[in-house]
């Protein structure tokens, strides 16, 4: 009798842990996890995410606090704040465009784009979702707490060719995502110390108007009223910013003075194996809009957010840093070598 009943007990105790595992008590496997990623994607409806962000892409780390917001359709809010400069600059998709905002500057810039769908970004749920589901050789480990994928990346970067993504075994929520190059070597971290699905906005969370005026950063200049025409924000005079870096095989030529639009600037011309032109300029408060289709670059220039018109015969690449507004146009400088010229700016004293 003690015998059978000690049967009994072992037998009802494997019942009770089989139905624990099929409701979700134990590790699933990679297709089960995958399936469930599918199915939150598809009904996704919003989500909140905040969390820092390491860059290992220029010659310094840099590092960024991230907040992001996600309205289905398509709306977003990308908030980045330089933790060392105390600086935020934000993208904003909503029904009027594609926005980058630069507050402490009273500036912003819309145009056309279709970002974030034309290129992953390392913090957004369904970039990351999308890298698991559609990479048939991914790498799949359980740990206590987490799922982990090791899977290939799929952002403008080439240099960025795979990413472990850790995602909570409880709700599939990020937890954190490292990016490396060919080499194994580190080059984007993102962690998250929050993530909330299913969250709910104001009204005029993805308003332009009230981007520029909500986010409070030091020194913050008097703003000027929308219809104003621009104004020269004041800032020291720096000279003229030569890039620390120069592609081999291209020679640099005398700068010159020249008039953009109502502002004076200054260009420099690059010639040889690549060809290219630098213009440079004092930040304006200004509201600016552009019919042409842009793409967002802010996971490479590491200390601001740039933005990039146009494809093979014609690139400009533009970007504003420490009170300058830059544009870099070629027609055959390649995307790598644009983003190394324009991080060689950042950390050079005016001539």
């Amino acid at each position: 009798m003690k015998r059978n009943r000690w049967f009994v007990a072992v037998a009802l105790a494997l019942a009770v842990a089989m139905l624990l595992s099929a409701c979700g008590g134990g590790t699933k496997d990679a297709a089960g996890v995958v399936s469930d990623i599918e199915k939150l994607s598809g009904k996704l409806e919003s989500y909140h995410a905040e969390g820092t962000m390491v860059l290992n892409t220029g010659q310094e780390p840099q590092t960024y606090g991230v907040v992001v917001s996600f309205q289905k359709p398509d709306y977003y809010r990308i908030a980045l704040t330089n933790e060392t400069n105390d600086i935020t600059q934000i993208v904003l998709r909503n029904d009027e465009g594609v926005f980058v905002l630069t507050p402490h500057l009273n500036k912003s810039f819309r145009f056309k784009s279709d970002w974030p769908n034309n290129q992953g970004q390392a913090y957004l749920f369904e970039t990351l979702a999308q890298s698991i589901i559609n990479d048939d050789e991914r790498q799949f480990a359980a740990e206590e707490n987490a799922y982990v994928f090791d899977v290939l990346a799929n952002y403008q970067n080439a240099s960025l060719v795979r990413q472990k993504i850790w995602l909570s075994k409880k709700d599939y929520k990020p937890q954190r995502v490292v990016v490396t190059d060919a080499d194994a070597n580190e080059m984007v971290t993102v962690t998250f110390n929050s993530f909330e699905f299913d969250r709910d906005f104001e009204d005029n969370w993805f308003d332009m108007n009230r981007n520029m005026t909500s986010v409070s950063i030091q020194s913050l200049p008097v703003m000027a009223e929308e219809g104003e025409p621009a104004q020269t924000v004041e800032s020291a005079d720096v000279g003229i910013i030569y890039p620390g870096y120069v592609p081999e095989g291209v020679e640099e030529r005398t700068a010159k003075e020249i008039k953009l639009g109502e502002r004076d600037a200054v260009m420099i011309r690059y010639v040889g194996e690549y060809d290219y032109t630098l213009v440079q300029s004092k930040a304006a408060e200004e509201r600016m809009a552009s019919g042409s289709v842009g793409t967002v670059i802010e996971l490479d220039l590491g200390q601001t957010v740039g933005v990039l018109f146009g494809e093979n015969e014609q690139r400009t690449l533009m970007w504003t840093h420490g009170g300058i507004d830059y544009r870099l146009s070629t027609g055959n400088l390649p995307y790598e070598e644009m983003v190394k010229v324009a991080q060689s700016v950042f950390d050079q004293v005016g001539k």
